[in-house]
């Protein structure tokens, strides 16, 4: 092999100190550039190459790539990045795509990530996902400002870490995704895996390629905590779904210097007995009610309802940091042992609290009812105002039930029972209007100081609760009628009438049970609000309440008004709690606007971008009420983990080819019994008439039925539940055809007349089994399946 001779020296060849000089300046150059730059060719350019090389070699400069050189703990002033690590303050650190080239004898700097400019509007992106930044240094750090995210929302997972020891090198690292619907295995082959212990939960990031069999590369992210932690049901789903935690250390810093309202500028409403009624375990309190019996001669049986909002929008300007965390978090989101805050607790749970005995910015709006219950008027005002008390649900209730307590008893009969009896007047024109009254029962995780759960109840309904509900639907009305009146963009909460095939398969379902319905009948509030009366005693009411709901469509925020199908209203916004969604923030913003009440009202930057933000925000919602489901399955995953071979009490809320959802009675936590369990007959999905028919003895598993079922096997870190049926399926129905043989069950034919072991009895892995269903489930075209 040739030894390179030392560079030349010639007239045009640049000495090490003018090389080094350019590069610091241009902090990134190939050779190509530099020798345009210096005008250097043939010889001369073959010299700088060997002149750089040796240049970084010795450590002055660092070599990206074959070609390009850049300066020691240099950054190039455009680049891909990584976003890698979220700090305590909840900044974000970038690393360049070429930090982990071989060749970099020096590792360039991480960038911290500036805040996001208000003219983009996008969200912000989260750890492990690809950005394309221009860097900036600073005298005290690299800043990386966003040009644009490459592949935000890149598939990440969380999964719990499985070590084992490889025949040959080093240890085995399995991941089991935490995801119940995953079919994928995987193995960490890439980043700090050294250190990982089995049990650990962690996020990874599927890596690129075509991996047909065994498992799938994945690239560690981050650690979150350990499989056996109580409290790490919450943390999964947060990470699972990308939830922010925390917040900016600027947004914090503003809501610290956040200042007690005075009344310059606003209406004093203190002489007004506003009183709030939460939860007992709520520690923000974002509306207040009054109520009185009208004066108004010309108003006769009328009532006046005072709802009073925390005036939010007086703390968090458009544009600042507080808006910006807001406007990426949508929502606060709730687990059973956490709250992921859109505020930051000093204004959350302190400013913004409408707080006993405190002065308080509020936005609030008066209206007036006649006698039947129907709004006649109402006006906004932008006040300071002071609650009279703080009351639980449970202690409005008993007081008026006639067992006040030392706090309940002096404001009896001058606060609680006007709200009552505005109430009653109130709900002559909710039955009037006939909004959707579907019945469906919640359930509450209760948890020790532990974080283990202790119980699972449901949730009782009080009239309180109604009263609350109603008061805040008509506030909500209120803001939407007046920001029409005005002119003024808002955020609407639609909700469309369901469509033509959701109804069918409801009349189909309900033909089964021997309901009539009328496919071809518009959807109509009054009438699905008389099936359900019509059946609120008997044994199919339950069912009729869950298959009535999955017929509505989903609620979401528009800047076009669809209407409000479910409360049977024409305009609808959310108004009532800004504290915890960003739309009410915004109707505030339009409010203050419209009514010129101020100079930090909506802005014309969110005006033109008002159809992005409800997008937004409708996505932000789903992803919280996904993760809070997914938290609240894993919490009742382990609290029935020690309770495997006990038999429940439980209802089919569910037929597919694949087998029953069941819902049990007392914890209303939902399992499935898988298809290949039934043993006795080969199962077809009837999908017509919501059932499983035996292919030969024609008994029926059928949607709403009751049944006894025994657990088997119960997973928190997936939250899922196996059921095996122990009560009988019912017998042949004469008068049903036999069910079309295109909707077999995707069962092994096998595994039916020999058990779930397969032909011959054997121990194959649920996931073998199941690939053999899948395999046998794609028959050539006019074949049974």
């Amino acid at each position: 092999m040739k030894t390179p001779s030392t560079p030349r020296a010639t007239s045009g060849l640049p000495d090490d100190d003018t090389l080094l000089d350019v590069l610091k300046s241009a902090r990134e150059l190939d050779v190509g550039a530099l020798a345009k730059q210096f005008g250097l060719k043939g010889e001369d350019r073959r010299a700088l190459r060997q002149r750089l090389k040796q240049l970084a070699d010795s450590g002055k400069l660092n070599k990206s790539g074959r070609k390009s050189f850049g300066a020691v703990g240099a950054l190039p002033e455009t680049g891909v990045a990584e976003v890698v690590e979220r700090d305590i303050d909840g900044d974000l650190w970038v690393k360049w795509g070429k930090s982990d080239d071989p060749n970099l004898k020096h590792k360039p700097p991480l960038a911290r990530l500036a805040p996001l400019k208000k003219a983009i509007a996008q969200t912000p992106p989260a750890v492990g996902d690809r950005i394309y930044v221009r860097f900036e240094q600073t005298s005290e750090e690299w800043i990386a400002h966003l040009v644009k995210v490459l592949d935000q929302g890149a598939p990440k997972l969380v999964g719990v870490v499985r070590i084992g020891k490889a025949r040959k090198g080093p240890r085995d690292i399995r991941l089991e995704s935490v995801d119940r619907k995953s079919k994928d295995s995987y193995t960490l082959v890439a980043g700090a895996i050294d250190a990982l212990e089995d049990g650990d939960v962690v996020i990874a990031a599927p890596q690129g390629g075509n991996h047909r069999y065994g498992p799938k590369p994945a690239k560690l992210i981050e650690v979150i905590g350990k499989e056996d932690s109580p409290r790490i049901a919450s943390i999964m789903a947060i990470h699972a779904h990308g939830l922010k935690v925390g917040f900016d250390s600027s947004t914090e810093a503003e809501a610290e210097a956040a200042q007690a309202p005075d009344l310059k500028g606003r209406e004093d409403l203190r002489h007004l007995p506003l009183i709030t009624i939460d939860p007992q375990d709520a520690r923000d309190h974002d509306d207040a009610v009054y109520a009185h019996a009208d004066d108004d001669a010309n108003n006769p049986g009328g009532y006046v309802v005072w709802v009073a909002i925390a005036d939010v929008a007086h703390y968090v300007k458009s544009g600042s940091s507080l808006d910006r965390d807001a406007r990426e978090k949508g929502n606060s989101t709730y687990f059973p042992d956490r709250v992921e805050p859109m505020l930051p607790h000093v204004l959350s749970s302190g400013l913004c609290s409408l707080q006993e005995g405190e002065n308080r910015a509020t936005l609030a709006v008066r209206m007036v009812f006649n006698a039947e219950g129907k709004k006649i008027g109402h006006q906004f005002a932008r006040g300071l105002m002071r609650s009279a008390a703080k009351l639980s649900y449970e202690q409005a209730q008993a007081a008026i039930d006639g067992t006040p307590d030392d706090k309940t008893q002096p404001i009896l009969d001058t606060l609680l029972r006007p709200l009552w009896a505005a109430h009653a007047c109130l709900s002559r024109g909710r039955r009037e209007r006939q909004p959707l009254a579907i019945n469906s029962p919640e359930r509450k995780v209760q948890l020790d100081s532990e974080g283990n759960v202790v119980a699972i109840t449901a949730r009782v309904s009080l009239e309180a609760h109604q009263l609350i509900e109603e008061m805040m639907i008509q506030a909500n009305v209120c803001a939407a009628e007046t920001l029409e009146k005005h002119r003024t963009p808002l955020i609407y909460r639609v909700h469309e009438q369901p469509s033509l095939e959701k109804v069918g398969n409801l009349a189909d379902f309900l033909a089964t049970i021997g309901l009539p319905w009328n496919k071809g009948e518009p959807p109509r509030t009054e009438r699905f609000n008389q099936l359900l009366n019509s059946q609120k005693d008997g044994p199919h009411a339950e069912i009729i309440n869950e298959v009535v709901l999955r017929t509505q469509m989903q609620a979401h925020y528009s800047a076009e008004n669809f209407g409000h199908f479910g409360l049977n209203l024409d305009r609808y916004a959310h108004f009532t709690s800004p504290i915890r969604r960003y739309a009410d923030l915004i109707v505030h913003r339009a409010l203050i606007r419209a009514l010129n009440l101020g100079d930090d009202g909506l802005t014309d930057y969110e005006v033109k971008t008002m159809a992005d933000t409800a997008e937004h925000i409708t996505a932000t919602e789903r992803r919280s009420m996904q993760a809070e489901r997914e938290a609240i399955e894993r919490y009742v995953a382990a609290f029935l983990e020690d309770k495997v071979g006990a038999t429940f009490e439980g209802r089919i809320v569910g037929v597919t080819r694949f087998g029953l959802f069941v819902k049990l009675t007392e914890t209303g936590a939902d399992g499935i019994i898988p298809a290949s369990s039934f043993v006795d007959d080969y199962y077809i999905h009837d999908d017509t008439a919501h059932a499983l028919v035996g292919e030969r003895h024609h008994r029926r598993w059928t949607l709403g039925r009751k049944i006894e079922v025994q657990l088997l096997e119960a997973m928190p870190m997936t939250g899922g539940l196996v059921f095996k049926a122990l009560s009988e399926p019912e017998a042949p129905d004469p008068s049903a055809p036999r069910p079309r043989l295109g909707v077999r069950s995707r069962v092994d034919t096998a595994l039916r007349r020999k058990g779930p072991g397969g032909p011959k009895g054997g121990s194959k892995s649920g996931k073998a089994r199941q690939k053999g269903i899948t395999e046998k489930s794609k028959t050539k075209k006019g074949k049974r399946r």
